[in-house]
């Protein structure tokens, strides 16, 4: 529990460096309006940052890819969500519903909840070894036209076998507009 609650600071002081400028630079472009309603594919690298800590194998951190997908929802705040993360072992998909909010021009911040489905229970992926809730936390933005980049944290809650810990990934990747 210990070493989930230094990686989950650590986690929130990085990201709060990365997301402070957008925020500080979001009153100069006042005028300008705020956040993306793209829908987008993307793909990238995932992290996991946490293990359940048993001795029997099938949980440590795992290093693997991602592909992810938003939908957004017309004339509201939501979007609709999927990640396919996996390891050299197996792959959890993890479909949810998130709520984005515009932090600056091309730019959103969202958060979502859904629930992770581990392919083959046991094996471990970037989000834990076996399913549970998860919700996620993450930023987004156009930076050309047709072009995303995204990058968000997913915390699998009760997500390991053998243990009652907490998975956490980090996801980051780069996504090609469709809508």
């Amino acid at each position: 529990m210990q070493y989930f609650l230094k990686s989950f600071v650590t986690i929130s002081a990085l990201s709060s460096l990365v997301v402070a400028p957008m925020f500080l630079s979001a009153g100069q472009a006042s005028a300008e309006e705020k956040g993306t309603d793209a829908s987008y594919v993307g793909a990238g690298i995932s992290a996991g940052v946490s293990n359940g800590g048993s001795k029997t194998g099938g949980d440590a951190a795992t290093f693997g890819g991602n592909v992810t997908g938003r939908l957004k929802l017309d004339n509201t705040p939501l979007s609709v969500r999927t990640h396919v993360l996996w390891s050299n072992e197996t792959a959890t998909v993890v479909p949810q519903v998130s709520v984005d909010a515009g932090i600056a021009k091309n730019t959103n911040a969202y958060v979502g909840a859904g629930y992770s489905f581990v392919e083959n229970q046991g094996k471990p992926t970037p989000l834990g070894n076996k399913n549970g809730v998860a919700v996620t936390a993450g930023v987004e933005s156009e930076v050309s036209k047709n072009f995303m980049v995204y990058s968000n944290a997913t915390l699998g809650v009760n997500t390991y076998k053998r243990s009652p810990a907490s998975a956490l990934s980090i996801n980051s990747g780069v996504g090609l507009r469709f809508k």
